[in-house]
């Protein structure tokens, strides 16, 4: 029996010879619903805006810096490069070619692969809304604090006065801390607390879903116009920020710490987890988004180079936001240092004017004049005679200033934003630099909602005829629920969102995909399909990677983590505004008991697709005896060729064959 190739658009839809033998008669017994002529790019330009565009997200700009700097520096790129190369790319290559081949979103992709394998797309779609729920709220963030940059001073540079007095929650902490937790999100204690909604981020949520609606009612066509300025101008942003950030004193200082290599961190497992999660998400592997997009691609369209083109663009993208980001910290830790030498100085100061200081622990330099003194020649006297000093003095040292609030929103809302207030003409800085963050997030929002839209469209007739009112209808039912995140306790869900709803069910997702093409449907099998698509075969690696290499470094991954989440209790960085502080709680058992309840929806659909699958199989298989009778003809034909080929697939065809003769 000569092997089936994936369905074409140009397969026949409820031809007999289909019905038979093609996973295009399978469509038809189903009902296919796919659009007659479907959309598709108008330039391959347009088509690398928009996966480019999806893959460089908000991760790159504050996730890959903070792991990269807490995880050996050097070393941990060495060891995200090797993980790209020998599982991302693979993966990101499978879906290219699973999306350009059959012209359909997750949900036909595999279905067309094998029905029972449908819930597979579906999940991705039940995770993107969970992802498009929350990511929509870090754009009102980013919308709050755009609006505020236009003032001058930044609201953020000082502290509040309240009748003569200095706040005291803004005192005790920072002037950035203080407008993030209090005035941005006026945020409570704990997750546990009964909270209002923050009409303010409302508004902004609002704003959010509005531009996402306008720059996708239209499908790709609308939203590629907005990509066009979306996914360029933060290159643009970040390369003003690097060149105006090398200017910087203690600019090169934090570069140097960055990529001071720890080859040590190679024998911690946990640092491989991190490192291939951040692999998986930087590429948008499992969200449907990369099939989404590549279906409107050409049959011959090279995607084998797009897999690593777009895998070297959002490389090359995380490289130059890390050294942007630690060449502004490395600034701003400076600064830090430089105001902790001068105060401790001040102090000495005053001890030696009072003679508590013995002549033999009097430092070298000229403590006189506290602005003079340099970092170096205070923590060398600090380091031999810091301790015998009654007082608070400290070690001003540049590390630990470098390690604080360097990690996702800390690093975007706080940290950045206190060391661009220090820049000249600061409101423009930070004008830039929001405008840049809503940018990046507006290109991944659009991907995250093709990966939702495109495949309902695809499976359901009346929704690919109802484009318009589908977008405007997930926008409002996004904007709704998403008012959970808009409570003064809503960055809490937001962390636990981003932490938890997303990493399980995507790495699960991805493990389905990868047993379905290398497996199910074999990985020969697909490589002759890749073949006939390109005109020539991808090298024979590919096949042991995504049958051997990926799948188990994936299951290697969901182990990892599944066992990681099982030790290490789930916690949350919680404001205090007593202590004027930030805290690890661990979260409530009703928050644990949410955590299990959005993994395990979102995983529902694999099981339920499954067994609805079989189900329907037996059903037909009972109405075909009926029909056909005591006697039926058996097919003589090999099918045993790909064995790993679905059996109700075959069963199928041979009861077709049956019916026809």
């Amino acid at each position: 029996m000569e092997k089936q190739p994936l369905p074409t658009d140009d397969d026949g839809i409820g031809t007999t010879e289909s019905e038979v033998n093609g996973y295009a008669g399978e469509q038809s017994q189903q009902g296919s619903s796919e659009p007659d002529a479907r959309a598709g790019w108008n330039s391959k330009i347009e088509y690398f805006l928009a996966q480019v565009g999806f893959s460089v997200g908000l991760g790159n700009v504050w996730r890959f810096p903070y792991l990269c700097h807490q995880n050996g520096g050097g070393a941990f790129l060495l060891l995200y490069v090797l993980l790209m190369l020998v599982v991302g790319i693979p993966l990101f290559f499978l879906e290219l070619a699973a999306g350009q081949a059959i012209r359909q979103g997750s949900i036909g992709v595999w279905k067309s692969i094998s029905p029972k394998l449908a819930g597979i797309g579906y999940s991705s779609c039940v995770v993107c809304f969970f992802v498009a729920l929350y990511y929509n709220v870090i754009l009102a963030w980013s919308l709050f604090y755009l609006g505020n940059s236009f003032w001058y001073p930044l609201p953020w540079e000082q502290c509040p006065i309240q009748g003569n007095v200095t706040v005291p929650e803004c005192e005790k902490s920072s002037p950035t801390s203080y407008f993030w937790y209090r005035k941005a999100l006026d945020i409570t204690d704990s997750i546990d607390e009964k909270s209002s909604f923050n009409p303010n981020i409302i508004y902004c949520l609002l704003a959010a879903w509005t531009i996402v609606c306008l720059g996708m009612f239209k499908g790709i066509k609308t939203s590629v116009k907005v990509m066009y300025f979306s996914s360029i101008f933060p290159y643009v942003v970040l390369f003003c920020f690097l060149v105006r950030g090398l200017m910087l004193d203690g600019a090169l200082d934090g570069i140097a710490y960055m990529f001071y290599p720890k080859l040590k961190i190679w024998a911690d497992v946990q640092v491989w987890r991190q490192a291939a999660t951040q692999v998986f998400f930087a590429l948008g592997l499992g969200f449907g988004s990369i099939i989404a997009y590549s279906s409107y691609n050409p049959r011959n369209n090279n995607c084998h180079r797009d897999a690593f083109t777009v895998s070297a663009i959002n490389f090359l993208t995380s490289l130059l936001a890390t050294l942007v980001v630690f060449a502004v910290l490395g600034f701003r830790a400076k600064n830090k240092v430089i105001e902790c030498v001068v105060g401790n100085v001040k102090q000495l100061t005053v001890q030696i004017n009072s003679g508590y200081i013995h002549h033999t622990m009097m430092p070298s330099f000229n403590y006189s004049d506290p602005s003079s003194v340099a970092v170096e020649d205070y923590r060398a006297w600090f380091k031999q005679q810091g301790k015998n000093v009654t007082g608070s003095l400290t070690d001003c040292d540049l590390e630990q200033e470098m390690q604080k609030g360097v990690e996702g929103t800390g690093l975007a809302f706080i940290a950045f934003t206190e060391a661009m207030s220090l820049l000249p003409g600061s409101p423009f800085w930070s004008a830039l630099f929001f405008l840049m963050l809503l940018n990046l997030g507006l290109s991944t929002m659009f991907g995250t909602m093709e990966g939702i839209l495109a495949p309902l469209r695809d499976r359901f007739k009346t929704l690919a005829n109802n484009k318009t009112k589908l977008t405007i209808f997930s926008c409002v039912v996004g904007f709704l629920i998403g008012l959970l995140f808009t409570q003064r306790s809503g960055n809490y869900f937001v962390m636990m969102f981003d932490d938890y709803s997303a990493t399980l069910p995507l790495i699960i997702v991805v493990v389905f995909e990868t047993f379905s093409v290398s497996w199910l449907y074999g990985a020969d099998r697909f490589l002759d399909d890749i073949e006939a698509m390109l005109g020539w075969r991808p090298h024979v690696i590919y096949k042991y990677l995504w049958k051997y290499i990926c799948l188990f470094a994936m299951l290697g991954l969901l182990l990892a983590t599944t066992v990681y989440m099982i030790i290490k209790r789930p916690t949350y960085m919680a404001w205090n505004e007593a202590k004027a502080s930030e805290e690890h709680l661990p979260y409530p058992s009703w928050a644990l008991a949410v955590l299990a309840l959005l993994i395990i929806f979102a995983m529902m659909p694999i099981p339920l697709a499954f067994i609805h699958s079989v189900l329907q199989d037996r059903v037909k298989r009972s109405s075909r005896d009926g029909e056909i009778g005591q006697y039926s003809i058996v097919s003589t034909e090999d099918n045993c060729e790909t064995p790993m080929t679905d059996m109700s697939e075959l069963n199928q065809r041979t009861m077709a064959a049956a019916s026809l003769s």
